[in-house]
């Protein structure tokens, strides 16, 4: 990953994965000069029954309240995607655990992971086809549900911790709710941070309207690539964060700092 973002020519990348911290060390480790690395995590956040992603960044990976809130969460997804699995095979769904930890690669694991497993296994033909009610959508036949943060009291521990927060992709969903105003002005008088503009799934008159209502509430417009590899691709630099928006983050963090090579 670290490779393909010099590659592409950033400047600085943050790795969020979902919930953990763990490949932070060893991407560090990889930095060329004149790479930076923003450390931080996407954190699980459901809010009246809809999934909803907080990205952390710059937070302290030792704060007692936030890491285990999120060693919680990633718990709760293995026992979850355990049994997903085991709901497929139940509806006779040729889907093996084994197969879909071996494409989660050691990281956790979540439905695009079984999602992947279900294609290729021939289940369902492409990877949106195993997200709906037949089979692992929400309240489908195979669908299980798991432990999330409420996204205002994610904010307040990330924040606790001395991180920043962004709202991810809230109009990017393709399958999933799309995050109303009201929604975003509730979590800014929760202390968000910013909220992503950029992202490959929102298109220009969502950026638009994104825009304005970060600069009405005072938050930090941001941007990614969103980027999970062979799943969406290999897109890593596809977007960027827009101007003077890595240096408010940076201003607002307390909790660590970017790291560059040593």
């Amino acid at each position: 990953m670290i490779r393909r973002a010099a590659e592409a020519g950033l400047d600085v990348i943050a790795l969020t994965d979902h919930d953990t911290v763990a490949g932070i060390r060893e991407a560090a480790s990889a930095l060329p000069a004149g790479l930076t690395l923003v450390p931080g995590s996407e954190l699980s956040c459901r809010l009246e029954g809809h999934s909803v992603h907080v990205l952390a960044y710059l937070f302290d990976a030792e704060n007692d309240r936030l890491s285990g809130e999120m060693a919680e969460i990633r718990e709760s997804r293995l026992h979850r995607a355990r049994a997903m699995v085991a709901r497929l095979n139940e509806l006779g769904a040729a889907v093996s655990w084994e197969e879909v930890s071996e494409i989660a690669g050691g990281g956790v694991v979540g439905r695009p992971h079984i999602a992947r497993a279900m294609v290729e296994a021939g289940v369902v033909p492409t990877f949106d086809d195993a997200f709906t009610a037949e089979w692992i959508g929400p309240g489908g036949r195979a669908h299980v549900s798991r432990y999330a943060l409420d996204p205002a009291r994610a904010i307040r521990l990330v924040h606790a911790a001395g991180g920043v927060t962004v709202l991810a992709h809230p109009r990017g969903e393709t399958r999933g709710w799309q995050v109303p105003d009201d929604v975003i002005t509730d979590l800014a008088a929760a202390g968000l941070t910013g909220v992503e503009v950029n992202h490959p799934q929102q298109d220009e008159r969502t950026r638009t309207r994104l825009s304005e209502l970060a600069a009405r509430l005072g938050l930090v417009p941001s941007g990614g690539s969103d980027d999970h590899g062979a799943l969406t691709g290999y897109r890593i630099g596809s977007e960027i964060a827009p101007e003077g928006s890595y240096e408010r983050l940076v201003s607002e963090a307390t909790g660590a700092a970017p790291l560059t090579a040593q």
